[in-house]
Protein backbone atom coordinates (compact mmCIF):
# COMPACT_ATOMS: atom_id res chain seq x y z
CA UNK A 1 0.00 0.00 0.00
CA UNK A 2 2.84 2.36 0.85
CA UNK A 3 4.57 1.80 -2.49
CA UNK A 4 1.30 2.41 -4.33
CA UNK A 5 0.75 5.67 -2.41
CA UNK A 6 4.29 6.78 -3.24
CA UNK A 7 3.71 6.04 -6.92
CA UNK A 8 0.54 8.11 -6.86
CA UNK A 9 2.33 10.90 -5.02
CA UNK A 10 5.16 10.91 -7.58
CA UNK A 11 2.62 10.97 -10.41
CA UNK A 12 0.82 13.93 -8.81
CA UNK A 13 4.12 15.77 -8.39
CA UNK A 14 5.03 15.12 -12.03
CA UNK A 15 1.62 16.33 -13.18
CA UNK A 16 1.99 19.48 -11.06
CA UNK A 17 5.43 20.18 -12.55
CA UNK A 18 3.99 19.58 -16.03
CA UNK A 19 1.28 22.18 -15.38
CA UNK A 20 3.89 24.68 -14.20
CA UNK A 21 5.99 24.13 -17.32
CA UNK A 22 2.89 24.41 -19.50
CA UNK A 23 1.95 27.76 -17.97
CA UNK A 24 5.49 29.07 -18.23
CA UNK A 25 5.73 27.96 -21.87
CA UNK A 26 2.63 30.00 -22.70
CA UNK A 27 4.06 33.06 -20.96
CA UNK A 28 7.34 32.62 -22.83
CA UNK A 29 5.56 32.34 -26.20
CA UNK A 30 3.53 35.50 -25.50
CA UNK A 31 6.62 37.46 -24.41
CA UNK A 32 8.75 36.22 -27.33
CA UNK A 33 6.39 37.88 -29.83
CA UNK A 34 8.39 41.06 -29.14
CA UNK A 35 11.73 39.37 -29.86
CA UNK A 36 13.59 36.16 -29.10
CA UNK A 37 16.57 37.79 -27.36
CA UNK A 38 15.97 38.08 -23.57
CA UNK A 39 18.64 40.80 -23.32
CA UNK A 40 16.59 43.01 -25.64
CA UNK A 41 13.16 41.94 -24.36
CA UNK A 42 12.56 42.68 -20.64
CA UNK A 43 9.28 40.72 -20.44
CA UNK A 44 10.90 37.66 -21.96
CA UNK A 45 13.92 37.98 -19.66
CA UNK A 46 11.70 37.93 -16.56
CA UNK A 47 9.73 34.85 -17.55
CA UNK A 48 12.89 33.04 -18.72
CA UNK A 49 14.35 33.60 -15.24
CA UNK A 50 11.17 32.15 -13.73
CA UNK A 51 11.44 29.12 -16.00
CA UNK A 52 15.06 28.55 -14.99
CA UNK A 53 14.14 28.79 -11.30
CA UNK A 54 11.44 26.16 -11.91
CA UNK A 55 14.08 23.89 -13.54
CA UNK A 56 12.38 23.89 -16.94
CA UNK A 57 14.45 21.77 -19.37
CA UNK A 58 16.56 23.91 -21.68
CA UNK A 59 15.14 22.42 -24.88
CA UNK A 60 11.58 23.09 -23.68
CA UNK A 61 12.52 26.69 -22.89
CA UNK A 62 14.25 27.29 -26.22
CA UNK A 63 11.41 25.68 -28.20
CA UNK A 64 8.85 27.95 -26.49
CA UNK A 65 10.94 31.05 -27.35
CA UNK A 66 11.25 29.99 -30.99
CA UNK A 67 7.53 29.22 -31.27
CA UNK A 68 6.57 32.58 -29.80
CA UNK A 69 9.00 34.45 -32.05
CA UNK A 70 7.63 32.68 -35.13
CA UNK A 71 10.85 30.77 -35.79
CA UNK A 72 9.13 27.35 -35.68
CA UNK A 73 6.01 26.09 -37.46
CA UNK A 74 3.04 24.87 -35.48
CA UNK A 75 3.10 27.41 -32.66
CA UNK A 76 -0.34 28.02 -31.17
CA UNK A 77 -1.60 31.59 -31.04
CA UNK A 78 -2.53 32.36 -27.43
CA UNK A 79 -4.76 35.20 -26.33
CA UNK A 80 -4.80 36.66 -22.81
CA UNK A 81 -8.30 36.97 -21.36
CA UNK A 82 -9.32 38.05 -17.87
CA UNK A 83 -12.47 37.09 -15.96
CA UNK A 84 -13.76 38.66 -12.76
CA UNK A 85 -16.21 37.47 -10.16
CA UNK A 86 -16.71 36.13 -6.68
CA UNK A 87 -15.80 32.87 -5.01
CA UNK A 88 -18.21 31.58 -2.36
CA UNK A 89 -18.80 34.01 0.54
CA UNK A 90 -18.25 37.04 -1.76
CA UNK A 91 -14.47 36.65 -2.00
CA UNK A 92 -13.35 38.68 -5.06
CA UNK A 93 -11.39 36.79 -7.71
CA UNK A 94 -9.58 37.80 -10.90
CA UNK A 95 -8.82 34.89 -13.24
CA UNK A 96 -6.13 35.44 -15.89
CA UNK A 97 -6.14 32.93 -18.77
CA UNK A 98 -4.01 32.24 -21.82
CA UNK A 99 -6.03 30.38 -24.42
CA UNK A 100 -6.04 29.34 -28.06
CA UNK A 101 -9.85 29.04 -27.99
CA UNK A 102 -11.73 31.79 -26.16
CA UNK A 103 -15.15 30.17 -26.66
CA UNK A 104 -13.97 26.96 -24.99
CA UNK A 105 -12.37 28.84 -22.12
CA UNK A 106 -15.34 31.06 -21.29
CA UNK A 107 -17.66 28.02 -21.32
CA UNK A 108 -15.38 26.18 -18.88
CA UNK A 109 -14.96 29.24 -16.64
CA UNK A 110 -18.76 29.67 -16.45
CA UNK A 111 -19.09 26.07 -15.26
CA UNK A 112 -16.35 26.54 -12.65
CA UNK A 113 -18.06 29.69 -11.34
CA UNK A 114 -21.38 27.94 -10.65
CA UNK A 115 -20.48 27.78 -6.95
CA UNK A 116 -19.54 31.46 -7.03
CA UNK A 117 -20.61 34.34 -9.25
CA UNK A 118 -19.05 35.31 -12.57
CA UNK A 119 -19.14 39.08 -13.02
CA UNK A 120 -18.71 41.59 -15.82
CA UNK A 121 -15.42 43.29 -16.65
CA UNK A 122 -14.64 45.78 -13.90
CA UNK A 123 -16.96 44.16 -11.35
CA UNK A 124 -14.10 43.44 -8.90
CA UNK A 125 -11.00 44.96 -10.57
CA UNK A 126 -11.69 48.27 -8.81
CA UNK A 127 -10.88 46.49 -5.52
CA UNK A 128 -7.39 45.47 -6.69
CA UNK A 129 -4.17 47.35 -7.47
CA UNK A 130 -2.28 46.36 -10.63
CA UNK A 131 1.38 46.12 -9.59
CA UNK A 132 4.74 44.59 -10.26
CA UNK A 133 5.46 41.78 -7.79
CA UNK A 134 9.03 40.65 -7.19
CA UNK A 135 9.75 37.69 -4.91
CA UNK A 136 13.33 37.80 -3.65
CA UNK A 137 15.54 36.10 -1.09
CA UNK A 138 18.31 37.76 0.96
CA UNK A 139 21.82 37.02 -0.30
CA UNK A 140 23.22 37.58 3.21
CA UNK A 141 21.99 37.75 6.79
CA UNK A 142 22.36 41.52 6.97
CA UNK A 143 20.28 42.29 3.84
CA UNK A 144 17.71 44.95 4.80
CA UNK A 145 14.42 44.69 2.83
CA UNK A 146 13.31 48.22 3.72
CA UNK A 147 16.57 49.77 2.54
CA UNK A 148 16.60 47.54 -0.56
CA UNK A 149 13.05 48.62 -1.44
CA UNK A 150 13.97 52.29 -1.16
CA UNK A 151 17.24 51.99 -3.07
CA UNK A 152 15.80 49.75 -5.82
CA UNK A 153 12.77 51.99 -6.38
CA UNK A 154 10.05 49.65 -5.10
CA UNK A 155 6.82 51.13 -3.76
CA UNK A 156 6.56 48.79 -0.78
CA UNK A 157 7.56 45.36 0.52
CA UNK A 158 6.00 42.52 2.52
CA UNK A 159 7.59 39.58 4.37
CA UNK A 160 7.28 36.32 2.44
CA UNK A 161 6.21 32.90 3.63
CA UNK A 162 9.79 31.73 4.22
CA UNK A 163 12.26 33.28 6.65
CA UNK A 164 13.88 36.26 5.01
CA UNK A 165 11.89 36.01 1.77
CA UNK A 166 10.41 39.32 0.70
CA UNK A 167 7.75 40.41 -1.77
CA UNK A 168 8.69 43.76 -3.31
CA UNK A 169 5.81 45.74 -4.83
CA UNK A 170 6.51 48.11 -7.70
CA UNK A 171 4.73 50.41 -10.07
CA UNK A 172 3.77 48.35 -13.13
CA UNK A 173 6.25 50.30 -15.30
CA UNK A 174 9.16 49.83 -12.86
CA UNK A 175 9.17 46.03 -12.62
CA UNK A 176 12.24 45.37 -14.78
CA UNK A 177 14.24 48.23 -13.24
CA UNK A 178 13.57 46.98 -9.69
CA UNK A 179 14.53 43.42 -10.67
CA UNK A 180 17.84 44.66 -12.04
CA UNK A 181 18.55 46.82 -8.97
CA UNK A 182 17.69 44.39 -6.14
CA UNK A 183 20.83 42.19 -6.49
CA UNK A 184 22.94 45.32 -5.91
CA UNK A 185 21.19 45.71 -2.55
CA UNK A 186 21.50 42.19 -1.19
CA UNK A 187 18.53 40.31 -2.67
CA UNK A 188 18.35 37.53 -5.26
CA UNK A 189 15.23 37.68 -7.45
CA UNK A 190 13.28 34.40 -7.45
CA UNK A 191 10.34 35.49 -9.61
CA UNK A 192 8.77 38.63 -11.01
CA UNK A 193 5.45 39.39 -12.68
CA UNK A 194 2.71 41.95 -13.11
CA UNK A 195 -0.41 41.10 -11.15
CA UNK A 196 -3.31 42.18 -9.00
CA UNK A 197 -3.21 42.77 -5.24
CA UNK A 198 -6.45 43.06 -3.26
CA UNK A 199 -7.08 46.36 -1.48
CA UNK A 200 -9.59 44.95 1.04
CA UNK A 201 -9.01 41.19 1.48
CA UNK A 202 -11.71 39.12 3.18
CA UNK A 203 -10.91 37.06 6.30
CA UNK A 204 -12.45 33.57 6.53
CA UNK A 205 -11.88 30.45 8.60
CA UNK A 206 -13.15 26.93 9.12
CA UNK A 207 -15.68 25.46 6.69
CA UNK A 208 -16.09 28.75 4.80
CA UNK A 209 -12.35 28.94 4.07
CA UNK A 210 -12.29 25.29 2.99
CA UNK A 211 -15.17 25.95 0.59
CA UNK A 212 -13.33 28.89 -0.99
CA UNK A 213 -10.07 26.91 -1.25
CA UNK A 214 -11.89 24.04 -3.00
CA UNK A 215 -13.39 26.54 -5.47
CA UNK A 216 -9.95 28.05 -6.16
CA UNK A 217 -8.32 24.62 -6.56
CA UNK A 218 -10.89 23.74 -9.22
CA UNK A 219 -10.19 26.97 -11.08
CA UNK A 220 -6.43 26.52 -10.85
CA UNK A 221 -6.76 23.00 -12.27
CA UNK A 222 -8.09 24.32 -15.57
CA UNK A 223 -5.42 24.18 -18.29
CA UNK A 224 -6.22 27.68 -19.59
CA UNK A 225 -6.02 29.39 -16.18
CA UNK A 226 -2.66 31.11 -15.89
CA UNK A 227 -2.96 33.17 -12.70
CA UNK A 228 -5.48 33.60 -9.90
CA UNK A 229 -5.69 36.78 -7.83
CA UNK A 230 -7.86 36.47 -4.74
CA UNK A 231 -9.07 38.98 -2.19
CA UNK A 232 -8.46 36.62 0.72
CA UNK A 233 -6.53 37.62 3.82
Amino acid sequence: MGAQWKAKHKEAAANAKGRVFGKLSKEIMIAARNGADPDMNPKLRLVVEQAKKASMPRDTLERAIKKGAGLLDGGASFERVVYEGFAPHRVPVIVECLTDNVNRTVAEIRVLFRKGQLGASGSVAWDFDYLGMVEATPASADADPELAAIEAGAQDFEPGSEDGDTLFLTDSTDLDAVCRALPEHGFTVASAKLGYKAKNPVSLSGAELEEVEAFLDALDGNDDVQNLYVGLA
